[in-house]
This record gives structure tokens, C-alpha cells and sequence, in this order.
């Protein structure tokens, strides 16, 4: 099973579940550790829920000696700056999509949101069979070194596949796709859309209802039923479509400062870390209901009309965010690195993974539309 090659979500887990039941790590250390952390999202949000399960873990298997603080986005530093406040510590850790510094290093794209599944057919499931089997722990350890940043990161949250997003009207070929303005995620991915003729937006999550309601776009993507319902797209749109390629795996990290990793004891580091890898299937299980119930409601409820995506849509942008792919990686010696590790994974894994998942979602689809009709 993909969570559990390594032995270290589960087995490293349940034994340090076991051992912090009959002796605390905490006796080994000199003083009790609160970590602040300033998150990206507002603190009513499901991703910030997720991360306090994940700190409750941590402070209950090292018997109370390290505990945590959570704040809302903006609570010290603006979203923007969240790393570079790490960084310099003045916060203890930030909470955020490591695509969001793509501006610092164009491979944090492939740890966050690598467009298309990296161009290479990997979903969720499969990048973290990369992540613990494949190599890309040791290159996302590295990634922090090539940003010159004083951080340790912990991915804890994966929350792809993400939507297509929400449409004023339905659209049925990329030809209507194109006549709407259409908030898209930055970087790379919303850069793709403008390459296919989308007239793509990249804006902050505060800004995109309002922008809805004026007008000034008339179409946008945030993530998925549950998180998009709570942020109230179906209020101003109703055309709704699952599908999408832009944010096929969706990653959120924990970055602390390395100082205050390095204060840690080696049992305290060992136990966040096994802790992390458990919240990796804790999240995924998590996601699946919650969107699923947040889906019923969004269309029995809030008369939101649920759609395919168009077939052209998904051959425009694989072949673009291919072209991009390529581009970062002749432009950059460590994208490629991590592009190339990718591939050589994808090749051995996607062939068989993408083969057995055409029979869970051939089984699925005829059981929802059972449902649906």
C-alpha cells in the first residue's frame, strides 16, 4: 500500500503511539517547546482544522513538552511574507501550499502543485508514493537549500484532485471556455490557461467573490466541494465542474523555522515527522466524505448543476503545461532534477496505477450515476 512501503506512516506511528503512552518524550527535555504557527487560510478553515489535528497528535505523543499555537492568516505577517517570516523567525513556523513560492524557485511548483500531474499522469495517491519511495523526500529537503531559506518542511496535506471551477453558464468546448474571465491559481498553472487562450486571473481567495459579484470575472476555481461551499461559490454561480488538470495533486506544508527544529530533540523531530506522514492518509480519508457530503448538499440543496468538462479541454492543457515543463526544466539544473525524478517514477508507476484506477472509477461512476439519476 502506498502509505506504508517506508514503515514510517503507520507502523513508526502506532509504535511511538504505544511508546508515549508509557513514557512521555518529553522527560528528555529541558524545557517545554510552543511552536507558533501563522497559517495562510482564515482559522475557520478546514485545512487549518486538519493542521491542529496533526499538533494535537504531536503534543500528545510527546506527553505535553511540544505544543502549538495556531493564527489566522495575516495574523503577524501578510500571506506573502509567510516564508520569508519563517526565514528570519519571526514566526516560529507558517502553514501554506509550497506553490506559493514559485516565485522564489520555480521547482517549489513540483512539491505544491506540479501542473497536469507533472505532465507525467501522476495524481495524489501516486506523487506520495514518489514522495516516501521515489526520491522525493530527499529532493524536497533539498528544494529549502536551494531557496537559501533557514526552514524544515513537513508536508501533511494533500487536497487534490482540485475542481475545474465554477461557470456563470455551462460551457461545452474550450470555444466557450474562452469567453469567460476566469480566476486561476498563480504560477504555472494559471499561466497555462492564458496559453490555451483562457483569460486567466490570479487574485487572493478574499478577492474572489466580490470580483464575482461585480463582474470583473465570471468564472473561478478554489479547490473542492467542501472548501468551495464554505467559501459560498453557489451563491453567485451555479454551474459546477470536477474535473480539471491545473491542480490534479494539491499539496499543504508545515514550515518551521530551523532553529526552532533544531532545538528539538531527536525523538521530538522523529515523532512530528512520523506524524506528518500519518496525517498524509488522516487528510486523504478526511477530504473524500467531507467533499462528497459538501457535493450532495451543493446540488440538492443549493440547485448547483453538475457538469463534465469538456473532452478538448484536457488535450490543450496537458500539451501547454507540457511545453511549460519543459521550459522551467532547460531553464533551471534543479527543476530538472526533480522534473526528471518524477518521470523516471512515473514511468514505472503510472502504467500500472492509471490501469488499476480505470476500474475503481468505471466501478464508481456506475454506482453515482445510480445515485444521480
Amino acid at each position: 500500500m502506498v502509505f506504508d512501503t517506508s514503515g514510517r506512516a503507520l507502523i513508526s506511528a502506532c509504535l511511538l503511539l504505544a511508546a508515549s503512552a508509557s513514557m512521555p518524550f518529553g522527560g528528555a527535555v529541558a524545557g517545554d517547546v510552543n511552536i507558533q504557527i501563522q497559517s495562510t487560510v482564515p482559522l475557520a478553515n478546514d485545512s487549518n482544522t486538519l493542521l491542529k489535528d496533526y499538533t494535537d497528535s504531536v503534543t500528545r505523543m510527546t506527553g505535553g513538552a511540544v505544543t502549538f499555537e495556531i493564527l489566522g492568516a495575516g495574523s503577524i505577517v501578510s500571506v506573502a511574507d509567510t516564508l520569508d517570516a519563517v526565514d528570519k523567525g519571526l514566526v516560529d513556523a507558517g502553514f501554506a501550499w509550497t506553490h506559493y513560492w514559485s516565485g522564489k524557485h520555480p521547482a517549489a511548483m513540483l512539491f505544491g502543485s506540479p501542473v497536469a500531474g507533472a505532465g507525467l499522469g501522476i495524481d495524489n495517491i501516486a506523487f506520495f508514493s514518489w514522495y516516501m519511495n521515489g526520491g522525493g523526500r530527499e529532493l524536497y529537503d533539498q528544494l529549502w537549500e536551494e531557496m537559501g531559506a533557514n526552514v524544515k518542511g513537513l508536508m501533511l496535506q494533500p487536497s487534490g484532485p482540485e475542481a475545474l471551477g465554477w461557470f456563470k453558464e455551462p460551457i461545452n468546448s474550450m470555444e466557450d471556455f474562452r469567453r469567460f474571465r476566469f480566476r486561476a491559481p498563480p504560477g504555472i498553472p494559471g499561466q497555462t490557461y492564458n496559453d490555451i487562450g483562457v483569460a486567466a486571473v490570479s487574485m487572493g481567495g478574499g478577492d474572489i467573490l466580490p470580483s464575482l459579484e461585480k463582474g470583473t470575472i465570471d468564472a473561478a476555481e478554489w479547490c473542492c466541494p467542501r472548501p468551495d461551499m464554505d467559501f459560498g461559490f453557489q451563491k453567485v454561480l451555479k454551474h459546477y465542474y470536477l474535473q480539471g488538470l491545473h491542480q490534479v495533486v494539491v499539496n499543504a506544508d508545515l514550515y518551521i523555522n530551523r532553529d526552532v527544529w533544531d532545538r528539538l530533540t531527536p525523538e521530538q523531530q522523529a515523532i512530528m515527522e512520523a506524524a506528518a506522514d500519518a496525517s498524509l492518509m488522516h487528510s486523504f480519508a478526511y477530504r473524500i466524505y467531507a467533499n462528497g457530503k459538501a457535493l450532495k448538499v451543493l446540488t440538492e440543496e443549493h440547485g448547483v448543476q453538475l457538469h463534465d468538462t469538456p473532452e478538448d479541454y484536457f488535450s490543450e492543457y496537458m500539451n501547454a503545461a507540457r511545453k511549460s515543463l519543459e521550459k522551467n526544466a532547460s531553464e533551471n539544473e534543479f527543476f530538472r532534477k526533480v522534473w526528471e525524478s518524477q518521470r523516471d517514477f512515473a514511468e514505472i508507476a503510472v502504467p500500472y496505477w492509471s490501469g488499476a484506477q480505470t476500474s475503481n472509477a468505471n466501478l464508481g461512476r456506475a454506482f453515482a450515476k445510480q445515485v444521480l439519476d
